[in-house]
């Protein structure tokens, strides 16, 4: 009589292990991108169709544009401060820090301004976003909304959604201009750079273009901050370990894709740049 043989069930390998989890990421990531998407859909659809209710709108407008002013004004100052302190003895090595207000104010209003004022404001009002609307969806607040017949998303998520598109590109202004102060206080008065030159200069490299290009990129930054902060908090999980989830991951997923927004942004904006303008020579 012949033994029967045990059957062993072949253990996956590391790589086999690797790409099913791998696969496991793409998959989520493909499912969350849909979801985002359908969810933007639909505030459009609701803002379209229904427009806005003005008194859910002045208190989004109060809590995202007057009360970030302080923290915006400070940002833009450190800034221009920073850029004039690391840049001044570079350019002192060859003879052009009468140019460093050009490098100060271009790289204000073009890049710095508007990435690091939306990081700043994804942080403060993209989790506040999402806390506020991750509490009233663990505490049923959404549901009870739904219930008596009003749309949560035309409710809640319009107002926010035109406060961010409409106001941030304000912020950003503000902090280029604080920028702009800050770095011409610390090039002018503490490195003792003629003012006639540094403003000289500044205004012929800066031009209407580069202004145009920062607050064309905050417009998008500020929808990116709305629909990730209130998407967040309309799926946040249950307690409060999911609200404190919800506030991590709308800063982080709106940090990220402000970056690759200004990437392809960039590479669009200069490009079209390059079609129509001749860039003034620096030197």
């Amino acid at each position: 009589m012949v033994p029967k043989q045990r059957i062993f069930s072949k253990r996956p390998s590391f790589l086999q292990r690797k790409w099913s989890g791998l696969r496991s990421k793409m998959s989520e990531l493909v499912e969350y991108t849909g979801d985002l998407t359908l969810f933007f859909g639909q505030t459009v659809y609701w803002l379209v169709h229904r427009g806005y209710q003005r008194d859910t709108l002045v208190v989004s407008c109060n809590n995202i544009g007057v009360l970030s002013l302080p923290v915006v004004m400070l940002t833009g100052v450190f800034i221009g401060m920073v850029l004039a302190v690391q840049s001044y003895t570079q350019f002192r090595f060859v003879g052009l820090e009468t140019r460093l207000g050009a490098m100060i104010n271009m790289s204000l209003v073009r890049e710095l301004g508007p990435v690091l004022a939306a990081t700043m404001l994804a942080g403060r009002i993209g989790s506040s976003v999402a806390a506020e609307l991750g509490t009233m969806r663990v505490t049923e607040q959404i549901d009870a909304l739904e219930s008596m017949g009003t749309n949560a998303i035309h409710y809640l998520v319009v107002p926010r959604f035109l406060a961010c598109m409409f106001l941030i590109p304000a912020l950003t202004v503000m902090a280029d201009f604080m920028g702009v102060l800050g770095g011409a206080f610390y090039g002018i008065l503490l490195l003792h750079i003629d003012w006639h030159h540094y403003w000289h200069y500044s205004q012929q490299f800066v031009g209407i273009f580069d202004v145009f290009m920062g607050i064309f990129k905050s417009v998008f930054f500020g929808m990116v901050i709305a629909v990730i902060s209130c998407y967040q908090g309309f799926h946040c999980d249950a307690g409060a370990e999911g609200v404190g989830k919800a506030a991590t991951k709308s800063f982080v997923i709106s940090f990220v894709l402000i970056l690759f927004m200004d990437l392809l942004l960039g590479i669009v904006l200069e490009s079209i740049y390059s079609m129509f303008w001749t860039p003034p020579n620096f030197f």
